[in-house]
């Protein structure tokens, strides 16, 4: 009988918006990984775990349905180990990720916050800010029109009032930049990291890498984009992780999009041994701070 028995709980499809098949693909040969350690992983849905409360103490997820989420927090709440933490999740939501972004001084684009029933054209104005990106504040993307990318502040106050009347209350703006758009994984605590360029590998999700265009391979320090990435993974307590970047002309890499595990579709193979490792480590740390509390009681 195995001794780590863990829930692997999938992520539901609304919620991997044409990436169904990659999602699943990652989170079965990271299963199949941890099975070869030994472990005994057994494999649920959103709407299983919903449901019905698995046994497993160890839980790995990919998770984002909101009701999800808030029982992840619960069972981590009550000692189980939870990867990604339900927290983390959360904080990979729109406006609480921009927040996070500005409050920890990790470098991003410049941002506002705001109701969208709000004027904004002035404030736009004022902030010297034209062409942005107006993004759903509440929870993860959806549908393609959950992030919007808009040419002058007029338009922009027009895309906001429709997020108002498709019953969206909050979004996030953030000024576009100019430059080369990296897409990025990486997993905490491992040596793994992988980036690219999106356009140029024809790699999107709803096209809006065509915005920044044909890659002009701007020169920038890998190793400070790696500690960058890492970092803010650790500030938002989540250990796998990806997500976009913007390299200016200078070099300067400003954080666009942090998500918690991602497809990691075109590096799934290479990538799916260090979540395995990542995942095993922190086992064996839970397991450890656990046999030490049984014997100071």
């Amino acid at each position: 009988m195995a001794e780590i028995k863990i829930a692997g709980i999938m992520r539901a499809g609304a919620y991997s918006p044409n990436h169904i098949g990659n999602d699943a693909a990652i989170f079965n040969a990271v299963a199949d990984q941890l099975r070869r350690r030994g472990c005994e992983v057994e494999i649920l849905n959103e709407e299983q775990f919903q449901k019905e409360t698995p046994s497993q103490q160890i839980i790995m997820d990919m998770c984002r349905e909101p009701e999800s989420v808030a029982k992840l927090q619960k069972l981590e709440e009550e000692g189980r180990l939870v990867i990604n933490s339900g927290f983390g999740i959360e904080n990979c939501t729109r406006e609480r990720m921009t927040r996070i972004l500005l409050g920890n001084n990790i470098p991003c684009p410049d941002s506002l916050i705001v109701n969208t029933n709000e004027k904004v054209i002035e404030d736009l104005k004022e902030r010297g800010i034209s062409a942005c990106w107006i993004k759903r504040g509440d929870y993860h993307s959806m549908h393609k029109e959950d992030v919007s990318y808009c040419r002058h502040p007029e338009e922009a106050q027009e895309v906001l009032h429709e997020f108002f009347y498709r019953g969206i209350s909050r979004a996030v703006i953030n000024r576009h930049l100019v430059g080369d758009l990296i897409k990025f994984y990486g997993v905490v605590g491992q040596p793994y990291f992988f980036w690219f360029y999106p356009f140029d590998d024809h790699h999107s999700k709803y096209g809006y890498e065509e915005i920044n265009g044909v890659s002009q391979h701007l020169p920038f320090d890998l190793e400070a984009l790696k500690a960058m990435c890492n970092h803010t993974a650790e500030v938002f307590d989540i250990k796998i992780y990806g997500g976009d970047c913007i390299v200016d002309k200078d070099g300067t890499m400003r954080i666009i999009d942090f998500n918690d595990w991602p497809s990691f579709a075109p590096c799934r193979k290479e990538a799916a041994p260090f979540i395995a490792k990542c995942i095993f480590s922190a086992i064996k740390d839970w397991k450890k701070g656990i046999s030490s509390d049984n014997r100071k009681q």
